[in-house]
């Protein structure tokens, strides 16, 4: 018989009462359930857990990522994909346009301008031909909602989309590459390698190779599989050159070519008095006699430069983003002489950049304090200067019957600092300003069969301060919440002259914006969440006015608009294996100017008060393109096998009915959109190589996504549905 000691027989008394070894049991199965991994953004310029940070922001990156573009997908696949964010384009693969909490710009022409900034590796990509670069071997996405204003330049009150490409390092040689071959013979092909070169100097080589052949059969022209196609090409290239640990250079050379159709306009597409296809609609086939092309070649620059002194660290990021040429034309009557439907007259328009040149550079100093106090400080320089021009064509002979050539200068600088500071252990405070002068200069430089009303150059410049102010508090380790009040501002937009519109300026436009909200890790960091709520007021606000009776395009502005909503964001896992994301928003807007009347449509069925000049009022509409709701769902679930995994994952996306333009009317409502994938797949040698099958637009949903309005019910439609394999390898 065993004897035990005084202590033994106390413990065992102990476990009589309390279940010391269930409490034990949990632990052990609590460490072995797997765990979010903690989130890093740079929303405030600054690495820091996603928590911690006073906005409301996504991060997109890794198996997310590689999913949404797996079919060859370009920048629009973000479009839906994350609360508030929406992105459409009348121009295909190029000159996207986005829009954050329903806040976003129509504008199309050559200079347009955008409340959303767009920034690829600290660098802005200001113009709308830039913004469309490919997304491949990044890091990570960040979508930052909001004004932006103090921390990021140039143009950014409705928020900011944050590309950061993956970096050279000195570690190893590393890397991947990817294959995919889908319907349409569309192929995607990407490649990275990481190649340490000495002990100072590192090299990353990065490429992308898309293709889809031509599918849809021009049944004017009898010639099969003529359009629809396209083949980008892209490649970046960076030098790591880190000969200490207080000193490191970032060298990057970026370059894109991409060719082959321009949107496709299809006329008389809707039914009348809905916004329903027509009943012979078919993707496949297109009734038209224009041309149609689309080229584009770009480049790009920079060098990020950073000395760790101590007690701060200096930045210096310089960039150069160049178009070299940018022409797209394409058949916006849509149709032919005979048809489909009535056409009232033939058209077809080119347009596009002879060249554009943009310098940037910054130099920013932040503190690295172990007390509480903490700021950064900087300046901003920004330079364009770009030639762009717009063509019109007879469609039925193909001659040119205008040409119109302009050029814009726009130099800008700022100064702007921000500072942060610890109240307590569980309380910080942050506040930024930025002033920020603005200047441009645009004039007509040739103009064929075109009698220009009014000046033939402008110039414009705005001087304006902002700031914002935010509060975080940590109500435990694990949930903290945040308040934050901010400004922005968008500087003039000017836009070009037609026949019949002088060149037309929009003046500067500001907002303010309230927005709460609180972020948490749950169930011992396997899950996350986070809710937040926004209230802005535009004042000023710049709108395109687009159609109408007529090919034109002019700007004006709005006495005010608001908005307010609230976006919410969950993600964990419901088993080891089972994992699963659910986010959506809701933002509701309103145009509130009683005195703005705008042209309407030729053909569709009204529904805003007409006045008695014939003009529409747009009083009490809904921003363009502002969904309503947007919600998100995705969930995949794993199978371990002895030498790797099988797995299935979904995703969902929905949002809401939009209005295409200022006014409203039955056929250029959209319709709400659902969108769903499926991917499936075996991943092996600790997930190193995956093959894979997807499918996108898994219900092949088919819709009118945008229209042209001045002619007929002209109307562009979404992606179909597609089929795929990807094969995916590291090393």
């Amino acid at each position: 018989m065993i004897k035990l000691s005084k202590m033994h027989k106390r413990l065992l008394a102990l476990s009589a009462v309390l279940p010391i070894g269930s409490a034990m049991a949990q632990t052990d199965a609590a460490a072995t359930q797997p765990q979010l991994e903690t989130v890093t953004v740079t929303a405030q310029r600054r690495a820091e857990n996603i928590k911690d940070v006073p906005v409301s922001v996504t991060l997109l990156k890794d198996e997310k990522l590689d999913v949404l573009l797996s079919g060859g997908q370009d920048i629009r696949f973000l479009a839906g994909k994350v609360p508030s964010l929406n992105v459409e384009s009348s121009n295909g693969r190029t000159f996207p346009r986005f829009y954050i909490r329903g806040y976003g710009n129509t504008d199309f022409s050559t200079f347009a301008s955008q409340p959303v900034s767009l920034i690829y590796d600290d660098v802005v990509q200001e113009n709308g031909i830039l913004k469309g670069f490919p997304v491949f071997d990044v890091a990570g996405v960040e979508v930052l909602r909001g004004p932006q204003g103090t921390l990021f330049g140039r143009n950014t009150p409705a928020g900011v989309v944050k590309f950061d490409s993956a970096k050279p390092n000195l570690d190893k040689v590393e890397g991947y590459y990817s294959a995919s071959l889908a319907t349409h013979k569309t192929s995607s092909v990407e490649a990275a390698a990481n190649i340490p070169l000495s002990s100072e100097w590192a090299m990353r080589v990065s490429t992308l190779r898309q293709h889809r052949d031509d599918f849809v059969d021009n049944t004017y022209t009898k010639q099969n599989d003529s359009l629809e196609g396209y083949n980008e090409h892209a490649e970046r290239v960076q030098f790591l050159y880190k000969p200490s640990t207080t000193f490191n250079a970032l060298f990057n050379v970026h370059s894109r070519t991409t060719d082959g159709s321009a949107r496709l306009f299809r006329a008389n597409i809707i039914k009348k008095g809905t916004n329903d296809l027509v009943d012979d609609y078919d993707f496949t086939k297109i009734n038209t006699n224009g041309l149609n092309m689309q080229n584009l070649r770009t480049n790009g620059a920079n060098v990020r430069l950073t000395w760790d002194l101590g007690a701060v660290k200096l930045f210096s990021i310089t960039g150069y983003e160049g178009v070299d040429n940018y022409y797209s034309r394409g058949d916006i009557d849509g149709g032919t002489p005979t048809g489909p439907g009535f056409i009232p007259f033939q058209v077809q328009t080119g347009g596009g950049l002879s060249g554009l040149k943009q310098y940037t550079q910054e130099f920013r100093v932040e503190s690295k304090n172990a007390g509480p106090l903490n700021w950064q400080t900087g300046v901003y320089y920004f330079k364009e200067s770009g030639d762009g021009f717009s063509d019109n064509f007879d469609s039925t002979t193909q001659l040119q019957t205008s040409h119109l050539a302009s050029h814009q200068n726009n130099e800008a600088y700022a100064a702007f600092g921000s500072v942060s500071y610890d109240v307590s252990s569980d309380f910080t405070v942050r506040g930024g300003v930025r002033y920020t002068h603005d200047q441009k200069d645009f004039r007509t430089v040739s103009a064929v069969n075109v009698v220009q009303v009014g000046a033939t150059s402008v110039d414009e410049s705005k001087n304006k301060a902002n700031w914002d102010l935010s509060g975080t508090y940590k109500l435990n380790q694990d949930v903290s919440a945040y308040a934050r009040v901010a400004t922005g501002f968008r500087a003039p937009s000017i836009a070009a002259a037609s026949s019949s519109v002088p060149i037309t300026v929009a003046d500067a436009e500001t907002i303010t914006s309230y927005e709460a909200g609180i972020k948490a890790d749950l169930f011992n960091r396997r899950a996350r969440a986070s809710l937040s709520v926004f209230d802005f007021e535009v004042k000023n606000q710049q709108l395109t006015v687009v159609g109408g009776n007529s090919n034109v395009t002019k700007l004006i502005n709005a006495a005010k608009s608001k908005g307010r909503g609230l976006e919410g964001e969950i993600e964990g896992f419901i088993t080891p294996d089972f994992k699963a994301s659910l986010s959506g928003s809701y933002n509701f807007t309103k145009i509130e100017d009683p005195n703005l009347y705008v042209a309407k449509c030729a053909q569709c069925t009204i529904t805003d008060p007409i006045g008695a000049n014939g003009l529409v009022s747009i009083n009490g509409n809904p921003l363009p393109q502002a969904a309503k709701w947007i919600f998100n769902a995705t969930a995949r679930y794993n199978w371990p096998l002895a030498n790797g995994n099988l797995f299935v994952l979904t995703d969902w996306s929905y949002r809401s009915k939009v209005n295409f333009f200022l006014y409203e009317a039955k056929e250029f409502t959209g319709k709400a959109l659902t969108e769903g994938g499926l991917r499936a797949g075996y991943n092996w040698d600790g997930g190193k190589y995956e093959v894979a099958g997807f499918v996108r637009n898994i219900t092949d949903k088919q819709q009118v996504i945008g229209a042209i309005d001045f002619n007929n019910l002209t109307g562009f439609v979404n992606e179909p549905r597609q089929f795929g394999v990807q094969f995916r390898g590291g090393f």
